[in-house]
């Protein structure tokens, strides 16, 4: 990074400045079927500090809590940047979390205000609830709540290794440490218009397909709600898409629908929240002719390795260091972040000990195991720890086995993740009962208490679980055992 977050600073004014400057430049454009809805920046900003003086309004002050349920909707990033404008703390949550989920959350939380989505499932909690709707008919300015950029400006919540949710705290700071992957993975300039495929209430969609358009004077183009894979060549190119972003699963499936792809102006696609394969991106190349950057990264930093059009990444390998990041590989191949990096969290919320117990020394280990190349080029290789991914989404298996092993006749559970295709992996719950279970009947046993991408997709009985000399699960063993028993 060139220069460090400027002080005073607020994170919301920061990323919409582009007002300022440009207030009439399309900002965002709600792209679908029907006609694109578009939001300059200006309109934007006065949007923002419109819902700021509603929380205010409505007694809130800085620091309080500000729970987002809502679904895939521009609501959404307003009511955040609304909340962090006036000072106050957004949570964003998953519209899909469940009552039992979000009320967990919500009870360690304790937030000021639950922010209510149409038909999104809210927390069995005391706090009041603002509709979505009353978001679009605040009125005043309030100007920006400026202030130290350590001091805590949103929580987001992850699967952490106790086998609950973890609220991430993150200082306002941290959308400022977000220029450098400006250079070391999007090449990202003021005249791009940047495709995520993305929902807007998905915090991959927020930062690489928001706040970083935002922040650098771009324009954001996010999918209306309903919108289907095969329909996104098409609103590439008629919406001057120059950069495009996504989960692998996404450039996936497109690629099942469409031999080639025709947009003109694409410069290059990004890629993250799960491992890229290389023939997935090499299919890219064939279908489009732009090539595709991997970024490997985590809610408690973001990104921070990605290849990028001025350094790709070489064959087989994820990228390299972002420039001004501060990496090591340890002699066990554990990826550490230096406690300095501007982006890394504050913490963990009211958990001081597990914040402690991720460091060593100056260095934050990631749980990622990765090879380094002489000409520093990083490798991932997988986690050291048994988290899954799930369609982008990191889970806990410890969480899922704790809501199966609620049901009645389970007496024991393991949860693994499980490649079921080249480049396509399923979280599978093995099971012991007396007798074999309907499938159907866990499946809707395992919705009733989790969010889908944390679901089960394969449910298999065994006899007993298999353990190592410790008297540990083997998660491996079972990793290892074929999909199909006969």
């Amino acid at each position: 990074m060139s220069a460090p977050c400027p002080s005073p600073f607020n994170m919301a004014a920061y990323v919409l400045s582009a007002a300022k400057e440009t207030p009439g430049k399309t900002a965002l454009v709600i792209a679908g079927a029907s006609k694109a809805q578009r939001w300059r920046y200006g309109e934007l900003e006065a949007r923002v500090a419109a819902i700021a003086a509603a929380f205010t309004a409505r007694g809130l002050v800085p620091g309080d809590r500000v729970l987002l349920r809502l679904g895939n909707t521009v609501e959404f990033p307003l009511a955040y940047l609304g909340a962090i404008w006036a000072g106050m703390v957004p949570v964003p949550t998953s519209a899909a979390l469940t009552g039992p989920e979000i009320t967990a959350i919500a009870a360690e939380l304790s937030p000021a205000l639950v922010i209510a989505g149409d038909g999104v499932t809210l927390p069995e909690h005391p706090a009041p609830v603002m509709p979505q709707v009353e978001l679009h008919g605040a009125e005043g300015h309030q100007p920006p709540q400026m202030g130290d950029p350590e001091r805590l400006a949103y929580i987001i919540y992850t699967s952490g290794t106790s086998g609950r949710p973890r609220g991430v705290m993150h200082a306002h700071r941290a959308v400022w440490a977000r220029r450098m992957m400006w250079e070391g993975w999007y090449d990202l300039q003021p005249s791009d218009r940047l495709l995520h495929a993305g929902a807007f209430n998905w915090t991959y969609t927020l930062g690489t397909g928001l706040m970083d358009p935002w922040a650098r004077g771009a324009t954001a183009v996010i999918l209306a709600s309903g919108t289907r894979p095969e329909q996104l060549p098409l609103l590439m190119a008629r919406h001057d898409a120059t950069i495009f972003a996504a989960a692998p699963g996404v450039y996936r499936q497109m690629l099942r629908q469409h031999g080639a792809i025709s947009a003109p102006r694409l410069r290059h696609g990004l890629s993250a929240g799960e491992k890229l394969p290389d023939a997935l991106a090499q299919a890219w190349k064939a279908a489009t002719g732009c090539e595709v950057y991997e970024a490997l990264g985590m809610s408690e930093c973001s990104t921070y390795v990605s290849g990028c059009p001025a350094r790709p990444a070489p064959p087989g390998a994820t990228g390299y260091p972002q420039p001004g990041r501060r990496l090591r590989v340890g002699a066990d191949g554990q990826l550490g972040i230096h406690r300095s990096d501007p982006g890394l969290m504050l913490g963990y919320l009211d958990a001081p000990d597990e914040t402690a117990s991720r460091y060593e020394g100056h260095w934050f280990m990631t749980g990622d195991t990765v090879a380094e190349a002489e000409d520093g080029a990083i490798t991932y290789l997988g986690r050291n720890d048994d988290m899954m991914n799930a369609g982008g989404y990191r889970v806990s298996p410890l969480e899922v086995e704790a809501a199966m092993t609620a049901h009645p006749e389970l007496t024991a559970t393991a949860a693994v993740e499980v490649e079921v295709k080249p480049g396509t992996t399923v979280v599978r719950c093995f099971y012991v009962a007396p007798q074999a279970l309907d499938t159907e009947d866990l499946s809707a046993f395992a919705a009733s208490r989790l969010a889908r991408y944390k679901c089960p997709r394969i449910f298999t009985p065994i006899a007993q679980l298999p353990t190592n000399a410790n008297g540990k699960l083997n998660r491996k063993l079972l990793r290892d055992l074929p999909l199909d028993p006969a």
